[in-house]
């Protein structure tokens, strides 16, 4: 069914579908009848499925990745689908308008996305006020931060200090996003130098707050191991609660398209199918690096049941889709549920 209807969507351009699919969830949620049968048909409830990540009750590990629901309009929508958790943004202190566009290709036949969005949001301020409303029961919500594309990355602390304050109490996490390709110089602030100023100025307002709220990094799957090392240990030092491993990649292994075609597509990070090698090599390497000690959301490349256990068994606790929507529809969360159930039961 849903291949399908697939054929018909991806017939029009790809952020023009994004915004009508939205439109459309955000309307099935507002009428109570529709809401609880779509409810009923994508939910698995199980408590062998429950999970615990940095302190955090949820109902089961897979999630929405950041970069969907931008403006934290949709969470609740999202909900119906059978998500844990969605991370919503990223959010940067000010709203943005992204880069020009075209900005979102799909490649249908290597099952992967090629985006340069531009952290385009209307900006915390706006979304605190959409988050300060009711969360559907059980959901937990992650707040992606970012900083302004006009920001210097000189004074990048001050942004990433404005969206931690707004957020915080209104969210059950934060992921620091410092890795985005589609931000210009903004990987730069992977630098182990300046990400510990950021990482520093951020841990210190964490411990001003009543109540102690995890804080994530979100990585890029193009360090290298030695930064990756360096990244680690001032994770460690600083007292970082977990990983998002990881970001979009500027590499373009993996797709079969010709060369003509990537480079009339031009630059952006790359997800899907392509995303699974790197993402996978990167969970296992944490595992390794940190003995199993430090939390793990495993995102890239989750298109499949079997791509979620097997990032799982790196060493991630949870783990989040996007790409993997898109192609394969919102049976995927249902179906990754089942396959757990099934490892777990038949041992």
């Amino acid at each position: 069914m849903y291949r399908f209807l697939r054929s018909i969507l991806f017939l029009f351009p790809a952020e023009f579908i994004h915004k009508l699919v939205a439109g459309i969830l955000r309307l099935a949620y507002v009428i109570p009848p529709v809401r609880a049968v779509i409810r009923a048909c994508y939910s698995v409830r199980d408590p062998l499925l429950e999970r615990e990540f940095c302190g955090i009750k949820l109902a089961h590990p897979v999630g929405l990745a950041a970069g969907f629901d931008k403006n934290a309009t949709l969470y609740s929508a999202f909900s119906m689908l059978g998500f844990a958790f969605i991370e919503i943004g990223t959010v940067t202190p000010v709203g943005q308008a992204g880069n020009p566009k075209p900005r979102l290709f799909r490649i249908v036949q290597d099952e992967a996305l090629i985006n340069r969005m531009g952290f385009n949001n209307e900006g915390a301020d706006v979304i605190v006020k959409r988050l300060k409303k009711a969360h559907p029961a059980g959901l937990v919500i992650g707040g992606n931060i970012g900083k302004n594309t006009q920001t210097p990355n000189s004074e990048a602390v001050t942004d990433y200090l404005y969206c931690f304050d707004a957020l915080y109490p209104y969210v059950d996490y934060i992921t620091v996003n410092v890795s985005c390709p589609n931000v210009a110089g903004l990987s730069a602030l992977q630098n182990p130098e300046i990400l510990r100023d950021i990482l520093t100025a951020i841990v210190k307002h964490r411990n001003r707050q009543i109540e102690r709220k995890p804080v994530l990094l979100k990585i890029s799957p193009d360090l290298s191991i030695l930064y990756l090392d360096d990244i680690l240990q001032i994770v460690e030092e600083l007292g970082i609660d977990g990983i998002v491993a990881v970001n979009t990649t500027t590499q373009r292994t993996g797709l079969t398209i010709g060369k003509d075609r990537i480079e009339a597509i031009g630059k952006g990070g790359m997800s899907g199918k392509p995303l699974k090698l790197p993402a996978l090599e990167t969970i296992n390497y944490i595992r390794q690096r940190t003995k199993g000690k430090l939390p793990v959301i495993g995102t890239g490349g989750v298109m499949s049941p079997e791509d979620a256990t097997r990032l799982l068994n790196a060493g991630a606790t949870l783990v989040q889709v996007y790409s993997g929507f898109i192609y394969h529809g919102p049976s995927l969360v249902k179906k990754i549920n089942k396959e757990l159930l099934k490892i777990i039961i038949n041992g």
